[in-house]
């Protein structure tokens, strides 16, 4: 039997993690966790970790395996689920992955992206033009410098279109043809779910689970972190919003409507994202369909 990845996607509070667990139990393997989030030991209760009895039943990577002072990234995330992977399929054909960090999952399956080297005075001079004439000057400059992006690229997207046109006027080349270097074959299958549900059911999920989230103490845990909010590892829904409390900006009422507001934003952002990859077999959040949907993918490998 070739080596498989079985990838778990969906976005947040859909149930990845009991149906990785029932599968990681089904196929007696191992999970490596695809959050950029989790990972942080000094991050627990608003990243929605699994329990201590679900990590005891099953062997996770990526959870807890990294302090909010390390540096992470996609290209960090890839040599390490790589690694893992490699040393979950010496004792076993299947390994099991889950995550809403959608560019975790993309890095690992296909591989990272050649990043351009930038001339800071370029960046400098376009963001400063950007602030002074606005988005529409933004945009007529990528059609006039890129127009490969402007036609296929985000173009309502501020910060995409800086991006795109200081990589042109930097390198001469379309952001785009970055985006298409030729993608790395892994060296085994990889099979992708992802659980959905009707929104208005995945909202009530959020409400419900931000609630919990307040009542276990998430905002002991926030007040625990004050000393280190400027991080970037803390730039995340959950503590962005009672940070704001515990300066007075926000009621704690205020701050938990917002965490749940911008969690369903979250969600519906992660799951635009995942809805673009046209490999992922979708289904309910029912291990039984899970479990037929990877039949499927094992007989056709």
């Amino acid at each position: 039997m070739k080596k498989t990845c079985i990838i778990i996607v969906g976005a947040t509070a859909v149930g990845k993690t009991a149906v990785a667990i029932q599968l990681a139990r089904h196929f007696s393997t191992d999970i490596i966790s695809a959050d950029s989030r989790q990972c942080f030991k000094e991050l627990n209760i608003g990243v929605a970790k699994p329990s201590a009895e679900e990590l005891q039943l099953v062997k996770h990577y990526f959870i807890n395996s990294h302090s909010i002072h390390d540096t992470l990234n996609a290209a960090v995330f890839e040599q390490y689920a790589l690694d893992k992977v490699k040393q979950i399929f010496k004792e076993h054909d299947i390994a099991v992955m889950l995550g809403g960090t959608g560019l975790y999952i993309k890095t690992f399956a296909n591989g990272i992206d050649e990043v351009p080297v930038i001339k800071p005075e370029i960046r400098e001079q376009i963001i400063a033009d950007y602030e002074w004439e606005g988005l529409a000057w933004l945009q007529k400059e990528v059609e006039k410098n890129d127009l490969l992006y402007f036609k296929k690229g985000e173009i309502k997207n501020p910060q995409r279109l800086m991006r795109a046109l200081e990589v042109k006027l930097s390198t001469g080349k379309s952001i785009i043809e970055f985006q298409t270097q030729q993608k790395r074959d892994p060296g085994f299958t990889i099979i992708k779910i992802g659980l959905e549900m009707p929104r208005e059911d995945l909202n009530k999920r959020i409400n419900s689970r931000v609630d919990t989230m307040m009542k276990d103490g998430l905002l002991d845990e926030v007040k625990s972190l004050q000393p280190y909010k400027e991080l970037n590892a803390l730039q995340t829904v959950g503590y962005r919003e009672l940070f704001g409390h515990l300066i007075g900006d926000l009621s704690i009422a205020d701050a938990t409507e917002a965490i749940k507001i911008n969690t369903r934003q979250y969600a519906k952002r992660q799951m635009t994202w995942f809805k673009k990859d046209e490999v992922i077999n979708w289904c309910a959040h029912d291990f039984e369909q899970v479990i037929s949907q990877i039949k499927k993918g094992l007989s056709h490998k």
